[in-house]
């Protein structure tokens, strides 16, 4: 599966019990994605975005925000002077899964590098 493949995909409806990623299929998807989406130990990918303002972190912040209504799976979003961090983690699976990637893939298309 490709970035695009990847960016094109709906995330799935996330129920109490959804089951998470296992190490593995994570890391594959996670080669998916832009290599400055960081994997780490305690189930999450985050990107940290910098800019030269408060403005630019915001813009972006509201259009994750609003493909995240859209999609119905929703990052954390931490907004400061010149940066903007996003971490992806599925509550309801403890963990990653599927649509987490999806998520990061969608902002990789429009977002900057």
């Amino acid at each position: 599966m490709s970035a695009r493949d990847l960016a094109t995909r709906s995330c799935k409806d996330c129920t109490p019990g959804a089951e998470r990623l296992e190490d593995a299929q994570a890391a594959e998807l996670h080669l998916q994605i832009d290599a400055a989406w960081e994997r780490a130990a305690d189930q999450v990918i985050r990107r940290v975005f910098t800019f030269s303002n408060f403005r630019e972190p915001f813009a972006l912040a509201t259009q994750i925000a609003l493909l995240a209504e859209s999609q119905g799976h929703h990052p954390d979003l931490e907004v400061s002077w010149g940066k903007l961090t996003v971490t992806f983690t599925t509550h309801h699976a403890g963990g990653l899964t599927e649509s987490d990637f999806v998520m990061a893939a969608k902002i990789d298309a429009f977002a900057p590098t």
